[in-house]
C-alpha cells in the first residue's frame, strides 16, 4: 500500500477532498493485513479516530491547520504515547502507562499528525535485527525469511509496507539508518541535540537521537522540520538552524564536494552492496559532483569503542528498572535483595543483561582505565578525523551495512557476528553527526 507526499495528504485534508477519518482509516486497515509481518506492539485505535473525527470537524468549521494535520503515523514503542503501554518490547515494562507524552509526539500532535500504532523493536534498542524483541520477531517487508534491520525494525517495516506514511524511531549506533537500508526507506539520524529525547526510553544517553523513516527526502524534511529544536525538558538539546527544513530549493549537487570513505570500501564489502555503492558514486559524479577519497584511519577502532562506551551507558539507564518503582517486580520475593535480583533477571532478556555486564565491568574499579577511558580518548580522536574530513568535503558517503539483510536466525548464536553489522554506522553517532540512510 502506497500514500501521496505528506504535503499532498495534509493539503487534501485541509480541502476536504479527504478526511482525515480516512486515512487513520486506511493506515488501520493496513496494520491489520500485515499482522504476519510482526511489526506493529499494539495500535491507538480508539485515540485515532477520535483525533480524526476532531480534525475532520476543524476542517469543517474553517479552522486554521497544521503542517501534519489529520495525517497517520507510527511510533517506535520507546516513545511515551498517552493511550498505550510503552514497553520499550521488553517485559520488564510491560503493562507500563506513561504519565506523559515524549516532546517529539507532542510536537506531531500539536501539528496535526495522529499516532495509530507502537511499533516492535529490539528490546530497550539492543540489537540490529529486531530478533532481540522480547514479544516477536519483525520480518523484512521484501522477505519473511530476512531480517528488517534493528532496532528499529518494526518502524521502517510498518512505513515500507504502508502501514503509514511515516514513523518516528531512535538512532543510537545506526538505529534508523539500518533498518531503513535493510527495508528499504529512508532513515535519518539528525544531529545530537536537535531532536528532544524528553519521554523517550534512554539507551546509551550521549549517543541516543530521535529522526523519521520516511519514503522520500522531502517527507523527512518536513518532520524533521516539526519536531528539532530547543527543549527545557532536554538539556542537551541545540539551537535549530533558522532555515525551514523543509525548503529543498537551494539543494544542488553541481560542484559539492563528497568524499568517499576509504575504509568502508574494503574487501569485506559484500560484493553487491559494493556495486551498488559505485553506481551511486558514478551518478553523483555524472551530476557535476566532486568525488575524491577520504581516509578516516581510527574508523577501524570505532566499533570496539561503541560497544565499551554504550553498555556502559546501558548499565547505567537500566539500573532505573529495578522492581521497585515501576515496571515488572516479583511479588514473591521476601527481601529487598531477592526482589532487585528476580525482578531484573526475569524482566530484562538476554541481551539487555550481556549489555549491563559489559557496561558494569568497563566502568569497574581497575577496568575504567584499561577500556572506558581509552575508547573515550579514540572517540575524540575520530571526532578529529570527522571534522579535518569536513575540512574538503560537504558529505561523506559509503555504504550502510556491509552487507544485505541477513536471514533470521543467521547471527543469533554469534553476538560478535551481530555486532558487526553495526560497523559502518556507529562513527558518525559517536561523534554526533547527521546521518541518512538512502534506498
Amino acid at each position: 500500500m502506497s500514500w501521496s507526499p505528506l504535503s499532498v495528504l495534509v493539503e487534501s485534508v485541509r480541502d476536504g477532498k479527504t478526511s482525515s477519518l480516512s486515512l487513520i482509516q486506511k493506515s488501520l486497515s493496513a496494520v491489520e493485513a500485515n499482522t504476519d509481518y510482526q511489526a506493529i506492539i499494539c495500535t491507538l485505535h480508539d485515540e485515532a479516530i477520535k483525533k480524526a473525527n476532531a480534525v475532520d470537524a476543524a476542517v469543517a468549521r474553517g479552522d486554521k491547520l497544521g503542517r501534519l494535520a489529520g495525517i497517520p503515523f507510527i511510533a517506535k514503542d520507546n516513545f511515551l504515547v498517552f493511550g498505550s503501554d510503552t514497553t520499550a518490547a521488553s517485559n520488564i515494562l510491560k503493562g507500563f502507562r506513561a504519565p506523559y507524552q515524549s516532546t517529539v509526539i507532542n510536537r506531531l500532535e500539536a501539528e496535526g499528525a495522529i499516532c495509530v500504532a507502537k511499533a516492535n523493536l529490539d528490546a530497550f534498542g539492543h540489537g540490529i535485527s529486531t530478533e532481540n524483541s522480547d514479544f516477536m520477531v519483525t520480518k523484512n517487508p521484501h522477505d519473511k525469511t530476512r531480517v528488517p534491520g534493528g532496532s528499529s525494525g518494526g518502524p521502517a517495516t510498518a512505513v515500507v509496507l504502508g502501514m503509514a506514511p511515516f514513523a518516528v524511531g531512535t538512532d543510537t549506533g545506526g538505529s534508523n539508518r539500518q533498518p531503513a537500508s535493510f527495508s528499504g526507506c529512508v532513515g535519518y539520524r539528525p544531529t545530537y541535540g536537535l531532536v528532544s529525547r524528553s519521554g523517550v526510553v534512554a539507551m546509551a544517553s550521549s549517543t541516543d537521537t530521535i529522526g523519521p523513516l520516511t519514503t522520500s527526502i522531502e517527507d523527512t524534511a518536513l518532520i524533521i522540520d516539526v519536531i528539532s529544536g530547543k527543549d527545557v525538558l532536554d538539556s542537551t538539546t541545540i539551537e535549530r538552524d533558522s532555515v525551514d527544513y523543509s525548503d529543498l530549493t537551494a539543494a544542488k549537487i553541481k560542484n559539492t564536494r563528497i568524499g568517499v570513505i576509504k575504509e568502508y570500501m574494503g574487501n569485506e564489502l559484500d560484493a553487491e552492496v559494493a556495486t551498488n555503492i559505485k553506481q551511486i558514486i558514478k551518478k553523483l559524479k555524472a551530476t557535476g559532483a566532486a568525488v575524491h577519497e577520504v581516509s578516516l584511519p581510527s574508523l577501524r577502532l570505532a566499533l570496539a569503542a561503541y560497544y565499551i562506551l554504550v553498555p556502559a551507558e546501558i548499565s547505567s539507564n537500566l539500573s532505573r528498572y529495578d522492581g521497585q518503582r515501576y515496571g515488572y517486580s516479583d511479588l514473591n520475593a521476601k527481601t529487598i535483595d531477592d526482589s532487585y535480583e528476580s525482578s531484573r533477571s526475569t524482566g530484562f532478556g538476554t541481551e539487555a543483561k550481556r549489555r549491563i555486564l559489559m557496561g558494569t565491568y568497563v566502568l569497574s574499579s581497575g577496568y575504567y582505565d584499561a577500556y572506558y577511558r581509552k575508547a573515550q580518548r579514540l572517540r575524540t580522536k575520530l571526532i578529529n578525523e570527522f571534522a579535518e574530513a569536513f575540512k574538503n568535503s560537504d558529505f561523506l558517503v559509503g555504504p550502510v551495512a556491509p552487507t544485505p539483510a541477513f536471514k533470521i536466525g543467521e547471527k543469533t548464536d554469534d553476538p560478535l557476528k551481530m555486532y558487526l553489522a553495526d560497523i559502518m554506522t556507529v562513527a558518525a553517532s559517536l561523534v554526533g553527526l547527521p546521518a541518512i540512510s538512502l534506498p
